[in-house]
């Protein structure tokens, strides 16, 4: 089976008169369609739908077919609920709108099976087929810190043939990013099972604090023995934010080391479980 996602951008400004905007064409999609009126915030909808390739056409569907569902159904219920709600618009329960005014029109052999709002390039909702009940909420966090990659096992020589300029004794930093998606059953109050303001002071007491403007391999404890990779990093922090997040549950840490590297990890499932709705 094959996954097929297309992402469209609009600012969503509930000052535009509705039927005039969207009868407008598309001039820039690129940069955002309709764009803003004034100070609005500038959204991302990504739709990954799967199915079969038509033979002859090479495609799953036609994604121009994506983009005029989603800009007829999903631009106007954002427009709709910023009028009724104002800032105070609920991103959960308008994804799960989103999801199924997408689903009665999509083009026919295309099932959708992610559907992600980001509302900031640092935040982000996700609802996926496998479990419709979950909402996946991913937010950006960001710290820097020094490391040297070394292995003690290792021959000096050996060290620097495998890691390079990385194995210099005076290390050398990065900016790393963090990456924390978080699932669980949409709450009636919150919106999500898991409070942004809950989820950021837990992240920023267990890792932001933890590791922020230190040498990993000097001032973490976690770091003494093992090697500070990037993907040690992602499966540390991961263990460190287990079990902190109830009623959520973790789904996913990601950790760029650059914007050219990034590891990710998540929970090996359960014998006899699938992975479930913890994809982000």
């Amino acid at each position: 089976m094959l996954t097929l996602t297309r992402e469209i951008r609009f600012s969503a400004d509930r000052d535009w008169p509705t039927g005039e905007v969207l009868a407008a064409p598309v001039e820039n999609s690129w940069a955002g369609w309709p764009g803003s009126a004034g100070l609005a915030s500038f959204l991302r909808l990504q739709m990954s739908v799967t199915g079969k390739i038509d033979e002859r056409l090479g495609y799953l569907c036609n994604i121009k077919k994506l983009d005029e569902v989603a800009r007829r159904e999903v631009v106007p219920l954002v427009f709709k609920a910023l009028a009724a709600e104002g800032s105070h618009v609920s991103v959960p329960r308008l994804l799960a709108s989103a999801w199924g005014a997408l689903g009665r029109g999509l083009p026919a052999g295309a099932a959708l099976a992610r559907l992600t709002l980001a509302v900031s390039p640092y935040l982000a909702y996700t609802m996926t087929r496998e479990n419709p009940s979950d909402m996946l909420v991913t937010e950006q966090f960001e710290f820097c810190a020094a490391h040297r990659l070394h292995c003690d096992e290792l021959s000096p020589q050996e060290n620097v043939d495998l890691f390079g300029k990385c194995n210099s004794p005076s290390g050398h930093g990065h900016n790393y990013v963090v990456e924390v998606t978080v699932a669980g059953a949409v709450d009636a109050g919150r919106g999500t099972a898991l409070g942004r303001p809950q989820l950021e002071r837990i992240v920023k007491r267990r890792v932001i604090d933890r590791f922020d403007h230190k040498n990993l391999n000097v001032d973490a404890e976690e770091f003494r023995d093992v090697n500070p990779t990037v993907e040690n990093i992602a499966r540390c922090i991961f263990e460190l934010l287990r079990g902190e997040v109830k009623p959520a549950r973790l789904a996913k840490v990601r950790v760029y080391e650059s914007p050219k590297t990034w590891a990710e990890y998540t929970p090996a499932p359960l014998a006899g479980e699938g992975r479930g709705g913890v994809e982000g």
